[in-house]
């Protein structure tokens, strides 16, 4: 089964941010897409100019249907996509839904820069994220079936990153050579 939640309100931007919680790891020998390859989406998470949505598979049992779902979810959704990584969610999407989603506007300035870090530099509150950005304790919740914990992570995500948008703005991201396994 998959979970929803939804907050409708007036959120004050084009296009929508994604955020994906995941579970595998990375496989470091790749630079291009590939290296995403062992990763699957667990909660798919975005928020635009009219709502907030989080989808979550309860299961690994229920990782099917979840892409299955995000395929025709992402075709509707109101472009541009913007992401803080956003190598990190065209290659995690690649390589489970077989095809190309591409993310137009990059949240971090830098590759490897901490969301924690811009946090704090632009003061934008927690909203009340149990893991304190980070990410990996909500991989382990959710493998443990702290669900709610999980999805209260990717809501404050959500709202962290578009606090990020509307005060430091976006850049082009670098482009992800995508290449199947």
């Amino acid at each position: 089964m998959i979970l929803e939640h939804r907050e409708n309100n007036e959120f004050g931007f084009d296009g929508t941010i994604i955020d994906i919680e995941t579970i595998g790891g990375f496989s470091r020998n790749f630079s291009d897409s590939r290296q995403y390859a062992n990763i699957q989406p667990v909660i798919f998470g975005y928020i635009n100019g009219q709502e907030l949505k989080i989808l979550t598979a309860q299961t690994t049992r229920d990782l099917t249907t979840l892409k299955e779902r995000l395929y025709s979810l992402l075709n509707g959704l109101e472009k541009p996509f913007h992401a803080f990584n956003c190598d990190f969610e065209m290659g995690v999407l690649f390589h489970n839904l077989k095809a190309r989603f591409l993310f137009e506007r990059e949240l971090n300035k830098e590759k490897f820069e901490a969301k924690k870090k811009v946090v704090n530099l632009l003061g934008i509150p927690q909203y009340g994220d149990p893991f304190n950005d980070k990410g990996f304790l909500c991989m382990q919740a959710w493998e443990k079936g702290n669900l709610n914990k999980a999805i209260a992570h990717n809501r404050s995500c959500l709202l962290k990153e578009r606090d990020i948008l509307l005060k430091r703005g976006f850049r082009k991201p670098a482009e992800l050579e995508f290449v199947d396994c």
